[in-house]
């Protein structure tokens, strides 16, 4: 898994603060941004994240490159409509790369990942021999699993971000796209550390388990 940051919006977290003081200014945004101190702007962004008033964050755009995640990550992936994506196409691309995902409960048991070897084996040249009879790629790609890696290129804003990361990155969640969101979580936090501060699952983003697992590892520690 690949992930990296490939654009965003410049000061986001005073593009986030000026957005809230908009609503209570006579002022313009711009004219806040240039007139208004930074210290100042941070402290309303803070006010606002603590308070849930998470819409000003949207203002604040992320826009990742992802490579080396299977179809069945990404599946899970764009069910968070709030964002806009673009996926490598097999209708385009033919597979011709002997590279697969393997979870890791099938790594660890040699017998297990001797049978998952042996089906990636026959779908592989399965799918080239349809290839070579001259079925179209959007036919052929049937016979493709979802441990096929692929490329997405994925835009959320903050506060869709904040909500993936509550849901993705809890230990209850699948553990590739677990990953993702944590890879994700590390690389915003480097450009907006106020919004992204107390981002994470429940247990550390609001103080809650909505599982109420106690046997998480977790749950103890977090709550």
């Amino acid at each position: 898994m690949k992930v990296e940051l490939l654009a965003f919006t410049p000061d986001p977290e005073k593009i986030a603060a000026v957005s809230a003081r908009s609503c209570r200014s006579m002022k313009s945004a711009k004219e806040l941004l240039e007139s208004e101190n930074e210290e100042k702007l941070l402290k309303v962004l803070k006010t606002c994240v603590e308070l849930g008033h998470t819409s000003v964050l949207e203002h604040a755009v992320f826009t990742f490159s992802i490579s080396g995640i299977s179809r069945a990550c990404t599946h899970e992936l764009v069910r968070h409509r709030i964002a806009s994506y673009s996926q490598q196409s097999q209708r385009a691309v033919k597979m011709e790369s002997d590279i697969y995902i393997v979870p890791p409960s099938v790594r660890e048991k040699p017998e297990a990942m001797a049978v998952y070897q042996e089906v990636m084996t026959k779908v592989k040249d399965a799918y080239s021999k349809l290839v070579e009879m001259g079925i179209p790629l959007e036919d052929a790609r049937y016979v493709l699993t979802n441990a096929t890696p692929t490329n997405i290129v994925v835009t959320m804003n903050a506060r869709s971000l904040l909500n993936f990361f509550e849901l993705r990155c809890c230990l209850k969640a699948q553990w590739e796209i677990r990953e993702l969101a944590n890879e994700m979580l590390r690389l915003v936090k480097k450009i907006a550390p106020r919004i992204f501060e107390k981002a994470g699952p429940p247990c550390i983003s609001r103080k809650t388990c909505p599982y109420k697992d106690e046997s998480c590892p977790m749950f103890k520690v977090t709550l």
